[in-house]
C-alpha cells in the first residue's frame, strides 16, 4: 500500500512539472514580449517570482520522492523546504488579488489594512502549524528498487486549507459586493475582465483547498499531502496567465486608442499592475 501511495506521488509531480514546462513553453512568446515591453515596477517583479517560483517547488518534489531517504532528518529538511517554498508562493499569489480587490474598492486604505492583517494572521497561523506538527516519514517499500521516497503527514494539516478557503471566500464575497455595485456604471472590458479573473481565481482556490481538506481528513497518512503542492502549482499558474491577459488587453486599448477607465478613479493602479 506504502509503495502505492509512492508512486502515485511521484506520478502526480512528474505530471506536475510536464505541466508546468508545456505551459511555460506555449506562453513563452507572450511571456517575453511582456517582460522586454512592460516597465519595471514591483508588480512585474512579483510576477516574476510567481512565474519562476513553482520550478524550484517542483524540483524539491522530485527529489523527495525518487531520493533515498534512510533517515528522517533528511526527510525532515526537505518537508521543510517543500512547505516554505509553498508558503512563499501563496503570498506571492495572494497578493496579486489582495491589490485587485484593494484596486476594485477605490484604494480603500481600511479595507486594504484588513486584508492584508487577515492574510498574514492565517498565513502565520498555517505556517505554525505544518512546521510544528509535520512528521516527516520514509514510505517503508517502493516499487522503485533503491528508491524509499518521503513524505509528510500531520492529521492538523486541513487547517491551513481552511484558513485559506475562509480568506478566498471573503476576497470573493467583497469582489461580488463591488461588482454589483459597479455594474450599472457601464463598466469597461479591462473592469470586467478584471471581476472575472478575480471571481474565477477564488472558485478554483476555494475547489483545490476543499479538497485537500477532505483528502486531510478522510485519507491515510501517505495520501494526505500529494496535492498540496498541486494546489499552489495550479493557483500560480493562474495568478500569471491572468496578469499577462490583463496586460495584453490594456495594451490593445492604448493602441485602439480606446478608452480603458474603470467605474472608478483608480485605473492608473490598474495598468500598474497589468
Amino acid at each position: 500500500m506504502m509503495s502505492r501511495s509512492l508512486q502515485v506521488t511521484t506520478y502526480i509531480y512528474t505530471s506536475m512539472a510536464t505541466f508546468w514546462t508545456y505551459d511555460y513553453a506555449c506562453s513563452l512568446h507572450e511571456e517575453w514580449t511582456f517582460l522586454l515591453r512592460s516597465h519595471w515596477t514591483k508588480m512585474k517583479g512579483l510576477y516574476i517570482a510567481t512565474r519562476y517560483l513553482p520550478f524550484i517547488m517542483l524540483a524539491t518534489d522530485l527529489y523527495r520522492s525518487f531520493t533515498l531517504n534512510e533517515n528522517t532528518s533528511g526527510c525532515l529538511v526537505s518537508v521543510h523546504i517543500s512547505s516554505g517554498l509553498c508558503t512563499v508562493l501563496s503570498i506571492f499569489s495572494g497578493c496579486f488579488f489582495i491589490l485587485r480587490t484593494y484596486v476594485l474598492w477605490n484604494k480603500n486604505k481600511i479595507l486594504f489594512a484588513a486584508m492584508l492583517s487577515t492574510f498574514f494572521t492565517f498565513l502565520g497561523a498555517s505556517f505554525g502549524i505544518v512546521f510544528a506538527t509535520a512528521v516527516p516519514a520514509a514510505y517503508p517499500t517502493s516499487a522503485i528498487p533503491g528508491i524509499t521516497g518521503c513524505y509528510e503527514t500531520s492529521f492538523w494539516y486541513f487547517m491551513p486549507f481552511l484558513l485559506f478557503s475562509v480568506f478566498q471566500l471573503g476576497l470573493m464575497i467583497l469582489t461580488l459586493i463591488r461588482a454589483i455595485q459597479s455594474w450599472q456604471r457601464s463598466p469597461s472590458p479591462l473592469y470586467v475582465v478584471l471581476v472575472k479573473h478575480n471571481i474565477f481565481y477564488y472558485a478554483c482556490s476555494l475547489l483545490f483547498s476543499v479538497t485537500n481538506i477532505f483528502m486531510s481528513l478522510l485519507l491515510q497518512a501517505s495520501y494526505r499531502t500529494m496535492l498540496y503542492d498541486f494546489e499552489f502549482t495550479i493557483l500560480a499558474i493562474l495568478t500569471t496567465r491572468m496578469h499577462l491577459h490583463l496586460w495584453r488587453i490594456n495594451q490593445h486599448a492604448h493602441a485602439s486608442g480606446a478608452s480603458v477607465g474603470t467605474p472608478t478613479s483608480n485605473m492608473s493602479t490598474v495598468i500598474s499592475i497589468a
